[in-house]
């Protein structure tokens, strides 16, 4: 299973009011890039926003780009964990991909535009064929924990 990896403008933004995970759209992008190879890699300070990604086609994705239907966020005891239910790309008239890497991005604000949240590695390419999915797994582990 693919390790979440934060964003460190993530923190900044947080901090600054930018998200609300209770009424925010948050969506995936699916880049073949490596973070550290992109023209302003987006794990770098002051670049943690999708317009620094090379995505791929969405075209043949079953629903188009992923969207998470369902966010939670839940208090116990001082820790704060943000969940959701698992999201299922299917492709659909064709292939998707390659791609390795899924970022997690809040699509809502526009300053900064498309915030970054973190990303998984899935170690290596992946090419979805007409109708294979793939299962980001979020629920039952979340998607983040903050203590």
């Amino acid at each position: 299973m693919a390790t979440f990896v934060k964003i460190n403008d993530f923190v900044e933004d947080l901090l600054n009011g930018v998200h609300n995970f209770g009424s925010h759209t948050l969506m995936l992008a699916l880049t073949n890039t490596a973070p550290g190879s992109e023209s302003s890699p987006p794990t770098a300070d002051g670049n943690g926003v999708k317009a620094n990604l090379t995505e791929v086609s969405y075209t043949n994705i079953s629903g188009g780009q992923p969207t998470l239907a369902s966010v939670t966020v839940t208090l116990s005891s001082g820790t704060v964990t943000l969940d959701g239910a698992d999201e299922v790309i299917t492709a659909s008239g064709g292939s998707v991909g390659p791609f390795r890497y899924v970022y997690l991005y809040n699509d809502t604000p526009t300053s900064p535009a498309d915030p970054l949240i973190g990303y998984w590695d899935y170690g290596s390419s992946l090419t979805l064929a007409d109708g294979e999915s793939l299962t980001v797994q979020f629920a039952g582990t979340g998607i983040l924990t903050l203590a």
